[in-house]
C-alpha cells in the first residue's frame, strides 16, 4: 500500500476533529480515575493519594523532593496527603542513609495492597482498551501520549531503545 500524501495525512488536524481530541481526553481522564474513585472514598482518601501510592509503588525508597518532582503538587500539599497515608499505616517514611534530612518512602503491606486494587483495576481498563484498538493503535497512542507530555525528562522515562534519537 502507498504511502498517503501530505495532505491526506494532514486530514486528521481539522479543528473539529482536534477539538474532539481534547474532549475525549477529559472523558478518558475522568472515567480513568473515577474507576478507582470508590476504593479511594472507602478509605476517604482522595486521587492525590492515589497518585502518591502510585508512584511510592513504582519507586520504593522514592524520596519526597522526587515525589513532588513526579506529582506536581506542591510540597505543601504532598505533606499533607504523606501525612494522612503515613497516620493510616499505608506509608513507611525513614530518614535517607547518607543525608537524615532526606526523607525515603515505601508501601507498607497495607498500602501495597491497597494500590494493587487501585492499579488493578486502571491496568484491566487500559489492557481492554488495547485489546479492542489493536497494536498499531497502541503504538501511535502512546506516540500521541508522549507528545503531550511537556518536559523532555519525563519524555525520557518512557524512552525505549528503538525510540532514541537525537536528543534536545
Amino acid at each position: 500500500m502507498p504511502d498517503p500524501s501530505p495532505a491526506a495525512t494532514l486530514l486528521f488536524l481539522r479543528e473539529e476533529d482536534l477539538r474532539q481530541g481534547v474532549e475525549l481526553l477529559y472523558f478518558a481522564t475522568r472515567d480513568f480515575a473515577a474507576e478507582c474513585d470508590a476504593i479511594l472514598e472507602e478509605q476517604d482518601l482522595g486521587r492525590p493519594h492515589h497518585l502518591a501510592l502510585h508512584f511510592i509503588a513504582r519507586q520504593p525508597q522514592i524520596t519526597v523532593s522526587t515525589l513532588v518532582e513526579l506529582t506536581a503538587l506542591s510540597k505543601q500539599s504532598l505533606g499533607r496527603v504523606l501525612e494522612l497515608l503515613i497516620e493510616r499505616g499505608l506509608v513507611n517514611q525513614r530518614p535517607g542513609p547518607n543525608d537524615r534530612r532526606q526523607r525515603l518512602l515505601t508501601l507498607t503491606p497495607a498500602g501495597a495492597g491497597l494500590e494493587k486494587a487501585l492499579s488493578d483495576r486502571q491496568r484491566a481498563r487500559i489492557a481492554r482498551a488495547y485489546r479492542d484498538a489493536g497494536a498499531a493503535a497502541v503504538d501511535g497512542f502512546r506516540k500521541v501520549l508522549l507528545g503531550l507530555v511537556a518536559s523532555p525528562q519525563d519524555r525520557r522515562r518512557f524512552e525505549r531503545p528503538t525510540d532514541a534519537g537525537p536528543r534536545r
